[in-house]
């Protein structure tokens, strides 16, 4: 979890019509909620606290910065907050381009006090899931980081359903060095069962990360295609992929015999 993220939940309010901004304040207010109130999107900007549970009450129509040019400057600056957007003068437009940046809601004015108080709990809601997520993401990318080269390419196969007969076939490596690889990712991890293993996975691995994170990448320059634990699989060891697991130190198969010197 992000240490430094605050779950005191926050609403934002800005609105350049002083009494929108008293009237919407007070409502949020009465609901328990705290509130921070701001008459221009320059204001709310110099006081705004980032890793925090919040959503943004927003106008669309302000002098200077309107509540477009503020959900776009957000997005730039990589903030997730959610924006309820308030206007009275709405139209498709301004709708469809606010939604397709991310907004949660968007309510006309006069504004129904039980459905602003909705959409304000439906983007806290959003806020924490979010948060959540991205805790499970850094979870489970610190958990990935103590994996070997090798073992994050014995996972990624281990995802896509292979046995480890075939993982061993892909690698080049027995099914008895595969199921010992699948052990320490186990371990390593901290999961028990092939579920929670994907489920990790899927976390970590997003389309920009898995090309960053998995063995054959750049990241991965100067570590061996076999490393030292990897054992070159026998021509036909006979292993069944259902049989119990063997220590390296039980077959001999994997660890032939050196040549006696010349």
């Amino acid at each position: 979890m992000n240490p430094t993220l605050s779950f005191d939940p926050i609403v934002y309010v800005v609105d350049d019509d002083p009494a929108v901004l008293d009237s919407v304040s007070l409502l949020i207010r009465s609901a328990g909620l705290k509130v921070m109130a701001f008459p221009s999107a320059l204001e709310f900007l110099a006081a705004f606290i980032p890793n925090q549970i919040a959503c943004l009450v927003l106008d669309i129509r302000m002098p200077g910065t309107t509540g477009l040019d503020l959900q776009a400057e957000l997005e730039g600056a990589g903030v997730t907050l959610p924006i309820v957007f308030i206007t009275g003068h709405g139209d498709v437009a301004q709708c469809t381009r606010a939604f397709k940046a991310g907004a949660s809601d968007f309510l006309t004015k006069p504004i129904d006090g039980e459905l602003l108080l909705e959409a304000i709990r439906k983007a806290l809601r959003h806020c924490i899931a979010t948060y959540e997520k991205a805790s499970r993401t850094q979870e489970a990318e610190i958990r990935l980081a103590r994996l070997s080269g090798r073992e994050r390419e014995v996972l990624e196969l281990v995802t896509e359903g292979m046995s480890s007969k075939e993982i061993g076939t892909r690698l080049g490596l027995s099914p008895r060095t595969i199921e010992a690889h699948r052990a320490s990712l186990f371990d390593k991890l901290e999961v028990s069962t092939l579920a929670e293993l994907i489920k990790l996975f899927v976390y970590a691995i997003d389309a920009e990360r898995a090309h960053r994170l998995l063995p054959g990448n750049a990241q991965m320059q100067g570590e061996s295609d076999l490393e030292a634990d990897d054992v070159p699989a026998a021509p036909d060891d006979g292993l069944d992929d259902d049989a119990p697991t063997a220590d390296a130190t039980d077959a001999p198969a994997d660890h032939p015999d050196t040549p006696p010197a010349a």
